[in-house]
């Protein structure tokens, strides 16, 4: 049972795989059977069979982790399967083993619940794509890395799972590959990302240095030992493990697109919406939360670090808040929202409440994976408009997309009894209760990032379901609700909206703390003293009201400025136009990499290219041989002019020549 949760989604992978190949060797021996625009008239069998075999396996996936859940998580018995030895050179051994702790089957269930709904979605939404067995092919591959990311039983493992997303995510947000934009989004996503890996793969480096293993059980039982070991950088002393730990927090940044190695993903949009769904709601960006989790066994001796890690959280999770605020494309609002999300989860880490941290992945999954979907289903009505100055007053014609996105945006603000209210609260209460000068920050960035949150999500709504619509005719006319096929997933994310929190908040320390370490079974550690979480429920009033207060200005504030004076968001604009420029661009961030990194980096290939390979290499190397060649071939066919006179000429110079050499040498 436990291999084939993850094994399922790559053998249908595979199998869609051949099918993709099988469908391109055919349209090329019989070009006819696509119109001139690229489309399919109807379905073929072999397609809707790579449809029903990813979808079912990722399905079956999905009901046994539910089984995988109740055996490991509820009844605590965690499981390792070990299925063969990978490396063996000398003393290091690395065995394929999956690991099946409480926070793997947490990870499990969120990954192929949403994987799942997912695949039914796009059947629907990829209807009209002539690629169709080569988009599940890629979205079980993911499935697949993701499941293999988390089951890791070792740091290697670990990272064949990571780099597994990372080449995934870059085959799906470059899917329409013809799209220059598209194709630039997916090379800019792959090369952010390698920016953190390096980082991650120095960290494995260094652990297998320190702890002289890369499997999991080894460093935790010797973490305690290893932390007061140091190491010598720069003619200077530094903590090891806080070195190692923040290498590997690198690789948790740009995987999870922290503050600085964020740029990749508002890009990655560009994607069909189901990889939006899949990618930035519950899956790759949450990989890093994971890792930070996963090994909280050595983050806990590393309290520089985890200072860090809160307020790289807690930056990220407003400074993404401030550009969501601003953007007109809804996707993009959705893809700033989880970026500010994230920042969340990781500030709870921070502060040592790794349970708060995964609460918050887990519920973020369901609402954020709605919202997106619910965005495609927005979208899919409009005739493929994402700009949401181009809707409004539509919520009378999709009335389902319509109040499934109010549940999305229910949960994601925070108002009480929805699923982000119970993991939100958690989180901004742990932050407070950690009483460090980073958790105070944490915390108050956090406020702010919910008021922001509030308005930007409820700006989605008005502008996009309400006020007079602001679409041309024809496209008025096309708007409808999507097919069951789209929206029963959407309607089952939406329940996991509204109940998630309340249905799990016990076991992530929502309610008795000893009740909350049983649950966890030792997959996650807290250090001594390190007691936010303990600490949480017994904060000051006004602190458990701040999220509520924060939540309902940002309500306020959307329907003064879209509904009651419409004009507003215009005249602030313009009264703030440094400010509003600054954000709306992004903090310049992009202009800036491109300035420092990008422009450098063309010069100099620029000019190795043009000088060092034209001028040098090929000038004195092949060229420059061809060239004298052909040089002095050309002055000796120039002799060769055909006149018997120059011909005798010659040979009397030649003779004159050796008869003076002959005698030279006698005498």
């Amino acid at each position: 049972m436990y291999a084939l949760i993850v094994f399922l989604p790559l053998i249908a992978s595979l199998i869609a795989g051949i099918i993709t190949l099988a469908g391109a060797m055919k349209s090329v021996s019989h070009p006819s059977s696509h119109d001139g625009h690229g489309h399919h008239h109807g379905i073929s069998p072999l397609e809707r069979l790579a449809q029903l075999i990813t979808t079912g396996s990722v399905l079956v996936a999905a009901l046994l982790s539910i089984l995988a859940f109740v055996e490991v998580a509820l009844n605590g018995n965690p499981v390792t399967v070990e299925l063969f030895t990978w490396i063996s050179s000398g003393d290091f051994l690395v065995k394929w083993s999956l690991r099946f702790d409480t926070l793997t089957c947490v990870m499990l269930i969120v990954v192929t619940g949403v994987s799942s709904m997912v695949h039914v979605y796009s059947i629907g939404y990829m209807s009209h794509d002539p690629d169709k067995p080569r988009f599940m092919a890629y979205l079980s591959l993911f499935t697949f890395a993701m499941l293999m990311l988390v089951t890791a039983d070792n740091l290697i493992q670990l990272f064949f799972g990571w780099e597994g997303v990372g080449l995934a995510s870059y085959l799906l947000i470059g899917f329409w590959y013809s799209k220059p934009s598209a194709s630039a989004a997916a090379i800019k996503a792959f090369l952010v990302n390698r920016v953190g890996d390096f980082g991650f793969a120095l960290g494995i480096f260094a652990v297998y240095v320190l702890f002289g293993s890369v499997e999991f059980d080894v460093i935790f039982a010797n973490a305690e030992e290893v932390a007061g070991s140091t190491l010598m950088f720069l003619g200077m002393e530094f903590s090891a493990l806080e070195i190692t730990c923040f290498l590997l927090f690198i690789g948790a940044m740009g995987k999870s697109a922290q503050l600085g190695l964020h740029t990749w993903l508002p890009d990655a949009m560009e994607g069909p919406t189901p990889v939006s769904a899949l990618i930035h709601a519950a899956t790759m960006v949450t990989a890093g939360v994971f890792m930070v989790a996963r090994l909280s066994p050595i983050f806990e001796y590393a309290e520089t670090t985890l200072a860090i890690v809160t307020i790289v959280g807690a930056s990220t999770a407003f400074f993404a808040a401030t550009i969501g605020c601003l953007q007109n494309d809804i996707k993009r609002v959705i893809a700033y929202s989880t970026c500010s999300q994230l920042g969340y989860m990781f500030f709870a880490c921070g502060v040592s409440a790794y349970s708060a941290g995964v609460f918050h992945l887990m519920t973020h999954g369901f609402f954020k994976a709605l919202l997106f979907l619910g965005a495609g289903s927005v979208i899919h009505a409009m005739s493929d408009e994402q700009d949401m100055r181009k809707m409004g007053g539509i919520y009378k014609m999709v009335p389902l997309t319509f109040a499934v996105m109010m549940i999305g945006t229910l949960a994601i603000t925070g108002v009480p009894f929805f699923a982000g209210f119970y993991s939100k609260d958690l989180v901004l209460e742990s932050a407070f209760a950690a009483h460090t000068p980073v958790g105070t920050y944490a915390f108050w960035a956090g406020i702010l990032a919910a008021l922001m949150t509030s308005f930007y999500s409820w700006r989605l709504i008005f502008m996009t379901f309400f006020g007079a619509p602001r679409a041309d005719e024809r496209t008025m006319a096309h708007v409808h609700e999507s097919p069951a096929v789209m929206t029963v997933p959407l309607v089952i994310l939406a329940i996991g909206a509204i109940f998630a929190g309340w249905f799990a908040k016990d076991w992530f320390g929502g309610g008795d703390y000893e009740e909350m370490l049983a649950f966890w079974n030792g997959a996650l550690f807290m250090a001594e003293g390190h007691q936010a979480l303990e600490h949480a429920h017994h904060v000051p009033g006004w602190v458990k009201l701040a999220p509520f207060v924060a939540m309902l200005t940002g309500f306020i504030i959307a329907v003064v400025m879209y509904k009651l004076v419409p004009s507003l968001p215009r005249t602030l604009a313009n009264s703030f136009n440094g400010l509003y420029r600054f954000v709306f661009n992004k903090w310049y961030f992009d202009e800036l990499y491109h300035a420092i990194f990008v422009k450098p980096a063309f010069y100099l290939g620029r000019g190795f290219w043009k000088s060092g390979d034209g001028a040098l290499i090929d000038g004195v190397g092949p060229d420059g041989v061809a060239a004298a060649c052909r040089n002095i071939a050309r002055r000796v066919s120039s002799m060769q002019t055909g006149f018997v006179y120059h011909y005798a000429f010659a040979m009397l110079i030649g003779i004159a020549v050796l008869v003076t050499f002959t005698i030279y040498k006698m005498g």
